[in-house]
């Protein structure tokens, strides 16, 4: 470890050591004291999100497909803008491209990304570059488990399933991924159709083992009931997840603990977003093109 770091950062090897040391002695310490405040005992200092200048983003959102499975409303992926689909070669190049470049993580995201033949192989390429890579899905075909042990066995770090609580599959694959070994996080979209189930849904996510969940609501007039589902996670152990990739962050209490008025955004700083043909937008979402991975230099993409 201190070989890798001290050569990719171009520090000394004892710097890299001394490093090491002090950072871990003080995560096990957080791990291990509750209510510590870290700035006051272990010298940490507190810096508002994103707001620190960067050379690359942290994370980079790959959209491998906008294609979903039969049945599914093909009104909430921008399809028409798209004409094309990277191949894998040309997705293997935009992930060495960001590993040049300092990116350390990679989701895989859609439309829904299981729907590619290659998805092993992406995965597998990431893995040995170094990269941590993460997959948003539907979860359907991870109720075969040859299927899940294949992509476990290429590398795949952590996986955020969007959960259908009518869906009896859907209830299958998280079976499933649970007992992997794989940090899965449990994506739940309020609505006003499943609001009446939602208390029940969490309280069975909750006894499944689930180490995390993400929560939104698909009309503002949810917005409170968010806030209440919000609440009953907390109540049951599990924490929320914000920004991965669509971002929630206008929930999140860190943004609210803040109060300040021009808070510094992490789409388009902390994350890319890339389409299935290879542009980049600043995040999921907001549709301003600002070039593409493959045909722009990074310095005009960054700039």
């Amino acid at each position: 470890m201190v070989r890798e770091i001290s050569s990719r950062y171009r520090v000394s090897r004892e710097q890299a050591r001394q490093d090491f040391r002090l950072q871990n002695d003080r995560i096990l310490t957080l791990i291990q004291t509750p209510d510590l405040d870290p700035e006051m005992f272990l010298d940490f200092e507190r810096t508002i999100p994103h707001s620190q200048r960067i050379s690359a983003p942290y994370r980079l959102d790959c959209a491998l497909t906008y294609r979903l499975p039969g049945g599914s409303d093909d009104s909430i992926v921008p399809i028409k803008r798209v004409e094309r689909e990277l191949n894998t070669e040309e997705w293997c190049v935009v992930f060495d491209k960001a590993w040049s470049l300092g990116i350390p993580h990679i989701i895989l995201t859609g439309g829904e990304p299981t729907l590619r033949d290659d998805l092993a192989e992406l995965i597998a390429h990431t893995e040995s570059n170094g990269q941590i890579v993460g997959l948003l899905s539907d979860g359907l075909k991870l109720v075969d488990n040859t299927y899940l042990q294949t992509l476990l066995q290429t590398g795949l770090d952590h996986l955020m399933l969007s959960l259908k609580p009518e869906d009896d599959n859907s209830w299958k694959a998280l079976n499933n991924v649970v007992s992997a070994d794989l940090f899965v996080v449990v994506h739940h979209t309020i609505t006003l159709q499943n609001t009446e189930i939602t208390t029940q849904t969490l309280e069975r996510i909750s006894k499944l083992g689930v180490k995390a969940v993400s929560l939104t609501a698909s009309d503002p007039a949810l917005n409170g009931s968010l806030i209440e589902f919000r609440n009953q996670a907390a109540s049951l152990g599990l924490p929320l997840v914000w920004d991965l990739p669509v971002p929630y962050s206008t929930f999140n209490p860190v943004t609210l603990e803040t109060q300040m008025d021009n808070l510094p955004k992490g789409a388009g700083h902390a994350w890319l977003y890339i389409e299935p043909d290879g542009d980049v937008l600043p995040a999921q979402g907001i549709n301003q093109v600002l070039g593409n991975i493959l045909k722009d230099p990074w310095e005009t993409l960054w700039q």
